[in-house]
């Protein structure tokens, strides 16, 4: 079968592999669709925290079940699944706690183990969830909602609130879509004038800016005179996650979605003077797959803007050091077919 390898930074290798033996509890699926996302351009790059080389990427999967597990009897052959790429222990204070997210030994696919950059995987039965109704592309973007959702609730979002969110990459931009039915007030903050363009046309965001000198009289002013109550920095970027903590109100919520190598640092006594809160968040909960599949397929959720470029897994070794400095590419979505 077709298989992709990352073997290292800005070197992918286009290989003919075997196709993978079930286990026990496991359903062989065909790959379908893989989504690209910020973690995959940060591993190409070289830029990615927790991430060993060489390595099949792909956690982003539409998939359909080849061989069901015998021992489940939910899933049957032809069924079309989003794959939950979070592989937790079950037994750890955060497992225990009700957050695989941030299990103490996670594995999530595609990162710390190989992926879907292949025709065929078998994983894990119970991380599969399936729709009758929804298309493969859409079911490779529910892992992304995802990590959009578990932040919006994170960071307990309320009607009417004011949200800045910062950076309209493809996690800013999920955070945006459930911060939006939340019903809050959101402002988007990007150094792109073509991302910012794209909020306004295609999720209806009413107010965005740039980073500038005069960004936090623009917040006040957006605020009718406040600065936000929640702050969400997508951008893992470390220049914006410092500079992020003087953007909340007194009293606020500042939110970590994304991530780097290195540190981040902020001044104590502006931080204590506004008792702020402050949160991360690590990808996402088994239902919150649940739910975003559910309201895809009821509308409330609209995937149609997200898939900008499409590439076959042929295409990747050549191609894919182009698209991911490609300003314009909202969602990289690849066809194994």
């Amino acid at each position: 079968m077709k298989t992709v390898c990352l073997k290292k930074p800005s070197e992918f290798e286009l290989l003919s592999t075997e196709e993978p033996i079930q286990k026990a509890g496991e359903t062989l699926v065909k790959v379908h669709r893989v989504g690209i996302c910020g973690t995959d351009i940060h591993a190409f790059h070289g830029r990615q925290p927790f991430f060993n080389y060489p390595r099949i990427l792909g956690h982003e999967l539409g998939l359909e079940v080849i061989s069901p597990d015998p021992t489940n009897p939910g899933l049957s052959k032809g069924d079309k699944c989003s794959l939950e790429p979070y592989f937790n222990c079950g037994t750890c204070i955060a497992c225990i706690a009700g957050k695989p997210n941030c299990c103490t030994s996670l594995n999530v696919f595609g990162v710390h183990s190989d992926g879907g950059m292949r025709s065929v995987i078998s994983v894990p039965t119970h991380k599969l969830h399936c729709s009758k109704k929804l298309s493969y592309d859409q079911l490779a973007l529910v892992e992304t909602l995802g990590i959009g959702a578990h932040a919006v609730e994170r960071a307990a979002v309320k009607a009417n609130e004011y949200v800045l969110i910062i950076g309209a990459g493809p996690i800013g931009l999920s955070v945006i879509q459930f911060a939006q039915a939340a019903k809050a007030q959101v402002v988007v903050m990007d150094i792109s004038e073509s991302r910012l363009n794209f909020c306004k046309q295609y999720l209806n965001v009413k107010a965005t800016l740039k980073p500038g000198e005069k960004q936090l009289e623009e917040l006040k002013s957006l605020g009718n005179g406040d600065l936000p109550t929640v702050v969400i920095d997508a951008t893992g970027n470390p220049k914006s996650m410092a500079q992020a903590f003087d953007f909340p109100a007194h009293g606020g919520r500042l939110l970590f979605v994304g991530l780097f190598q290195g540190d981040v640092t902020f001044n104590d006594p502006n931080f204590h003077r506004r008792e702020l809160t402050l949160l991360a968040s690590r990808n996402a909960l088994p239902k919150n797959f649940k739910e975003i599949i559910h309201q895809i397929e009821s509308g409330v959720i609209d995937t149609t803007p997200w898939i900008t470029h499409r590439l076959t897994l042929d295409q990747i070794p050549t191609e894919f050091s182009k698209l991911s400095k490609d300003p314009s590419a909202i969602k990289i979505m690849v066809e194994v077919d």
